[in-house]
């Protein structure tokens, strides 16, 4: 190979890791823990009252879902089940709700990431298929 060919495939291999580089440097490095999350994108609360809003929705969400699954597992969807359990315990209640909720949203923020990292595969086999 002589000077010229290999000047031509420097050239050549520079332009591609510029070209990368700048592409890179324009979307930007994403992850999956870089995205930003709004509460106002997902829970309703007039502006002003927000903060009124969220203690609101942090005291009774937990507490309504401790109550539906009081009622739909423990006491197997039955009344009369229902009403020999003691619900008086709003903390107690509130905590099953809160760990409810909080299993969900792990599950949940869990399946995001693997979608998210399948959606990410394939973009880079995209982007691999193009380059080359």
């Amino acid at each position: 190979m002589d000077d010229n060919e290999r000047s031509d495939d420097n050239h050549r291999n520079n332009t591609m890791y510029y070209n990368q580089m700048v592409c890179d440097s324009k979307v930007g490095v994403r992850s999956f823990g870089s995205k930003k999350i709004h509460f106002s994108d997902i829970v309703f609360a007039p502006k002003g009252y927000e903060s009124v809003f969220y203690i609101v929705y942090f005291l009774t969400i937990p507490y309504i879902v401790g109550i539906v699954f009081l009622f739909l597992f423990i006491a197997g969807a039955t009344l009369e089940n229902f009403m020999l359990l003691k619900v008086d315990s709003f903390f107690i209640v509130w905590a099953i709700g809160y760990e409810v909720i909080a299993t969900v949203s792990l599950a949940y923020i869990t399946y995001l990431y693997f979608r998210y990292l399948s959606e990410d595969s394939k973009k880079k086999k995209v982007k691999k298929s193009i380059r080359y």
